[in-house]
């Protein structure tokens, strides 16, 4: 992993914060996924950065160094990325063309969000760049380096700096379970999680809570995973096709051959689609109408989805949907 200039500011965030805790609310992150990026940071720089004791953390010899270049970097480039925005927004001013730059998680909704962008506007350049990490997305938001991040949180968590980004809810829908088509199983519509206790689960990486949550929702009807492979979309398809796994994916997954989705029991799991920008950015003057193509690409989604098409008609007046 390359250090990045996200990695300094959270380095700075969580010394100045004096606690692993404190640093997390400030960032508007779940603290489990903070101190996720802390160990991963820790191992990429060989060493700890914070001795962690009972009354918060104090940085190391390795951490003071970190620190020491944190604050001359991270000041120099906050003001060079306010001068770039200053400057997009002349020049965005003078062309009178819109322009965007997408970032976002992988999922049908990024695609259906390009298609839909460069239908409605035909001569605006539309660009994307994908990452795991809603926090690195946020990140390039506030840098000025895309003009829109649309991802994901898990249940009732909070996107990513808070109070810094303008974050809109495109929809909340259950996680559904991926399973091989002749899994014992498939011919229910709901499957109650406590059923898959002796599965082995798949699941893409992120930086949020989600693991936290599956694992909470697994211990409520008395069991724990025997394993988790965190992988990529693609390994995690093989993995289910060849029965080495049950997967966890957004009830939005599109059709794929020798692969069937379906509702776990009573959605003990939500994810949250957002769309989120830099409310100083040249941006924010389109964003409540991008927001309004992200949830059309939603719908287009879920019309594509049979399972989940099935799930939304059963629970229509949970969903308050007439």
């Amino acid at each position: 992993m390359d250090l990045e200039l996200r990695h300094l500011k959270v380095v700075w965030a969580i010394a100045e914060a004096g606690s692993l805790t404190r640093a997390a609310t400030g960032l508007g992150l779940a603290q489990p996924a903070l101190s996720a990026q802390l160990k991963r940071l820790e191992r990429s720089l060989g060493g700890e950065l914070f001795i962690r004791g009972p009354h918060g953390v104090r940085p190391t010899p390795l951490g003071e160094l970190v620190l020491d270049r944190a604050r001359v970097l991270v000041p120099a480039v906050t003001e060079l990325q306010e001068e770039a925005r200053r400057f997009s927004r002349e020049s965005a001013a003078r062309t009178g063309l819109p322009r965007f730059r997408l970032g976002g998680t992988h999922g049908p909704l990024l695609g259906g969000l390009v298609d839909r962008l460069a239908t409605a506007h035909p001569q605006a350049p539309v660009t994307t760049y994908t990452s795991w990490s809603l926090v690195e997305l946020a990140g390039l938001l506030v840098e000025g380096r895309i003009d829109y991040a649309l991802g994901g949180v898990c249940g009732e968590s909070q996107p990513p700096c808070q109070g810094r980004l303008v974050w809109r809810e495109v929809a909340t829908d259950p996680v559904f379970l991926m399973l091989r088509e002749d899994h014992p199983l498939v011919d229910r519509e709901e499957i109650p999680l406590g059923d898959m206790a002796r599965e082995n689960w798949v699941d893409v990486p992120g930086d949020g809570c989600f693991a936290e949550c599956f694992a909470a929702a697994c211990a409520r009807v008395g069991f724990t995973p025997d394993s988790v492979y965190e992988t990529d979309t693609a390994a995690s398809i093989h993995l289910v096709q060849v029965g080495r796994a049950v997967g966890l994916c957004r009830a939005t997954f599109p059709p794929t051959p020798g692969l069937v989705t379906r509702a776990i029991a009573g959605a003990p799991l939500l994810w949250r689609h957002v769309l989120g920008w830099y409310p100083g950015s040249p941006a924010a003057e389109a964003g409540a109408a991008t927001l309004a193509q992200a949830r059309a690409a939603h719908q287009d989604a879920v019309a594509l989805s049979p399972s989940f098409t099935r799930w939304r008609r059963v629970h229509q007046r949970e969903l308050g949907e007439p």
